[in-house]
């Protein structure tokens, strides 16, 4: 519903000059003013787009070539790798959620990016020197030999590392944050139209990259080892045009992660300490937070803060799903690296496997919307979502045990040596194809939780936390990948290394593979046991959210529409350039 189809019966007041002002606008839509509104966002999905190619772009590079580089390079062990693997990808997740907090508490927006910026482009500079070109690389005719030091080296290594995370945390939260600003007025069944399309493109996005990373690591051309910082450089031009044309969009500020947590711990401070002397009736224990009970903060803050202790149970299982499926690419790259990857004389880029477990969710995405929307567009709604959630655990699980099986057919096969990084390697002889089964389970799996995780973290909540919420999920998701490195750090003190071996062949990989099938089915039992507060949406949207003061309803509609001082109109329907953004 548009905010123009509210009726008021009294004319008086802010609320109808607001009203007014906003249809006076909307009468100059007509003539040069639509023609630059249009342009503008244009102009910005461009942007946007090519901001997050090259940012996924280096952030994909970092992943896809970390473990290969850190056990033939490096000579760290199998479990090491892994664990740095997960660390930087649990760190480059929860960056973000930082940097959003420094820049509207101490540094400011502007100031914060031109430092990530150069942070990136730091990180991708040292990485380029003693990383990726490896021992040598080429500069036109001159021939660079890398006379570092190994410990110097691997110092560097992780500086390049820490510094990449804090320049992508500024990037993703301020350049490109998660484009669900202007979902407002719009239903669950919108919602999950803009997330489907929202990771349809990002994905669309991360093959083009693993495409391009394919190519180089096939290629071997040492001359294209400078393409990372050149596209770190390129990132900070578009974003340096954004910032001098008011491109980047300025979200509102509302509740936030510190006063959500400061809700919580002051409300269990004042449970502990004078939950005897109130001698007042509280329908939750999160009320002892509030200032008319003795607490600290105000009765919209403690209200805000009670639709996360109901979210907590989503987020928790999302933290067990995304500890367990961080592991695969872990693993999946291990055992692809100990396969023949020569196909008929082509020697397959590691990196192509990731396009495999990408092109599940291009094709199926298309399909969800349409099987959704025009089969049973009546069954949209919480129980949807968490068949979507609990199938996608399902699939996981397949996923990895399918793997374990890969692992004890692999063993099967004769060795052979093959080229990797450089070296030469004692590999099995099972062709690389075998595996492709596990990646193709393992797209079809975040083609069906990540989407409909967003909507219910989404729609679960008001709209001034909405931010909030999908910060809480951002940070759940970070969390997991840490809790995923204290798993195989665990896995592999308490099996003395045979579940996580060094050589593959002479340990039991598959153990793992089956020990986190059954963390996943676990997982899927106990978020199964408490779905059922999730399943009508629309009936607690109605019930929780629908009752909110209609002026209070009316400013963040009309803060939602404003954009650097424009008034943007919003269809009916989502269109390409809202859901790049």
């Amino acid at each position: 519903m548009s905010v123009t189809d509210f009726k008021i019966a009294d004319e008086k007041g802010p609320l109808n000059h607001s009203i007014d002002s906003i249809e006076k606008e909307k009468t100059i839509r007509h003539g040069g003013y639509f023609s630059s509104r249009s342009v503008k966002k244009i102009q910005v999905g461009l942007c946007l787009l090519l901001v997050e190619l090259c940012e996924r772009f280096t952030f994909f590079e970092v992943v896809c070539n970390l473990i290969p580089f850190c056990t033939v390079k490096l000579g760290y062990c199998n479990y090491q790798a892994a664990i740095l693997n997960l660390c930087f990808i649990g760190t480059s997740i929860l960056s973000p959620v930082f940097a959003g907090w420094l820049a509207d508490v101490c540094l400011g927006r502007n100031k914060l990016v031109y430092i990530c910026l150069f942070l990136h482009f730091l990180g991708t500079a040292l990485l380029s020197v003693v990383a990726f070109p490896l021992e040598d690389f080429y500069i036109g005719t001159y021939h660079v030999i890398n006379n570092i030091a190994q410990k110097e080296q691997n110092r560097l290594f992780y500086v390049a590392l820490l510094t990449i995370c804090l320049g992508t945390g500024g990037i993703r939260a301020i350049v490109c944050p998660l484009g669900a600003y202007g979902l407002q007025e719009y239903g669950s069944k919108k919602r999950m139209c803009f997330f489907n399309w929202f990771y349809w493109l990002l994905n669309l996005n991360a093959t083009f990259v693993f495409l391009g990373i394919s190519y180089i690591q096939h290629s071997a051309s040492q001359a294209l080892v400078l393409i990372i910082p050149f596209t770190s450089m390129l990132m900070a031009l578009i974003t340096l045009h954004m910032m001098y044309w008011k491109l980047i969009y300025q979200p509102e500020k509302c509740c936030s992660l510190l006063m959500t947590f400061g809700v919580f711990v002051n409300a269990l401070k004042m449970c502990c300490l004078h939950c005897y002397h109130l001698g007042r009736d509280v329908v939750s224990w999160l009320d002892h937070a509030k200032a008319k009970n003795g607490g600290c903060y105000s009765e919209r803050q403690v209200e805000g803060t009670k639709f996360f202790l109901r979210l907590l149970p989503l987020f928790v299982a999302q933290l067990f799903y995304r500890m367990c499926v961080t592991q695969f690419p872990s693993g999946f790259y291990l055992q692809t690296m100990n396969s023949n990857l020569n196909l008929d004389g082509f020697l397959l880029p590691i990196a192509a496997m990731n396009v495999i477990s990408i092109l599940p969710l291009l094709i199926l995405a298309p399909f969800m919307e349409y099987f959704s929307t025009c089969l049973f567009p009546s069954k949209r709604d919480g129980p949807f979502l968490l068949a979507c959630i609990i199938a996608g655990n399902l699939t996981a699980a397949s996923s990895v045990m399918v793997a374990g099986f890969s692992e004890i057919h692999r063993k099967h096969f004769p060795p052979v040596e093959q080229t990797t990084s450089g070296k030469v390697l004692t590999v099995s002889s099972m062709p690389c194809f075998h595996l492709v089964l596990q990646y193709v389970l393992l797209g079809v799996a975040e083609t069906l939780v990540n989407p409909a995780v967003s909507v219910i973290s989404y729609s679960f909540v008001p709209s001034n936390i909405r931010g909030t919420s999908m910060n809480f999920l951002t940070l759940f998701n970070g969390l997991g990948c840490f809790l995923g490195a204290l798993l195989v750090e665990l896995v592999y003190l308490i099996s003395e290394g045979n579940w996580f071996p060094n050589t593959l062949n002479k340990g039991n990989l598959e153990s793992f593979f089956f020990f986190l099938a059954s963390l996943t089915l676990l997982n899927v039992l106990g978020f199964w046991s408490v779905s059922q507060r999730y399943c009508n949406l629309n009936h607690f949207n109605a019930q929780n959210i629908g009752g909110s003061n209609l002026e209070e309803t009316f400013l963040l509609h009309e803060k939602s529409l404003k954009f650097y001082g424009s008034i943007q109109e919003f269809s009916s329907s989502i269109d390409f350039w809202e859901t790049a953004l």
